[in-house]
């Protein structure tokens, strides 16, 4: 570890994941278990730091970077697609208490490798929440969307599916019509593999895993009180 920028994931980190994509069965994992406790314990080491790096601006309920991690096997019950093994490393952090909503989430793949933040999937209760609050005033949210803080990490738009016409219940002609077409509410931010292998990929994830933070804080405000501000 770089003392100035914190963990580093070695190129070994992705290279693995790429000859796991390549030949994903059991028997090619069994002969390179050794590898792969290797490569995940670099993976957990970085785990590790950015939950002591989180937990100097947030309250986190997952207890160790280990816990964070999700597991490389996949549930192939009800899917087509009956590969055994994930190709990637990921895992999250989540907020604690019901006053804290959101959680922090990252994934580590060639190609593909990111951090978000967010709502997966909002039950129903907490989806009329958010948009209730977007309908009567969308200004707090457009104002962390617009910010330059926000847009310099996470680009102009939010992430999520979105229903292709307008939620019922809502006005087609409301001015906030395009935030409350959102059925997940996700900030994301992208790296390239060379990104990843850079000396401040961990300096990064840290900066905007701390710029999800005025997101979250609406979020939470919006999923916790009333109409007037009083805990539900």
């Amino acid at each position: 570890m770089n003392p100035m920028t914190g963990p580093l994931l070695p190129a070994s980190c992705l290279d693995f994941m790429r000859d796991l994509k390549s030949n994903n069965a059991r028997e090619w994992f069994a002969q390179n278990k050794e590898a792969y406790q290797t490569e995940l314990g670099f993976v957990e080491a970085f785990a590790d730091a950015l939950l002591n790096n989180i937990s100097t601006h947030d309250i986190i309920e997952t207890p160790t970077g280990k816990k964070s991690l999700h597991r490389i096997y996949r549930d192939t019950r009800f899917s087509k697609d009956k590969t055994p093994f994930k190709t990637n490393w990921s895992g999250g952090f989540r907020r604690a208490t019901k006053y804290r909503r959101g959680g922090y989430y990252y994934h580590f793949e060639p190609g593909n490798s990111f951090v978000l933040g967010g709502f997966w999937g909002p039950n129903p209760l907490d989806l009329k929440r958010i948009r209730d609050d977007i309908a009567f005033d969308a200004t707090p949210l457009r104002d962390i969307l617009s910010s330059v803080t926000f847009i310099d990490t996470f680009g102009k738009l939010l992430q999520g599916e979105q229903l292709k016409t307008s939620p019922k219940g809502y006005d087609p002609a409301h001015e906030a019509i395009d935030l409350l077409r959102y059925k997940q509410f996700l900030i994301m931010r992208r790296f390239s593999d060379q990104e990843v292998l850079s000396d401040n990929f961990f300096l990064e994830v840290c900066q905007a895993f701390r710029n999800m933070r005025p997101f979250f804080d609406y979020m939470s405000e919006v999923l916790t009180a009333d109409v007037n501000g009083l805990a539900v």
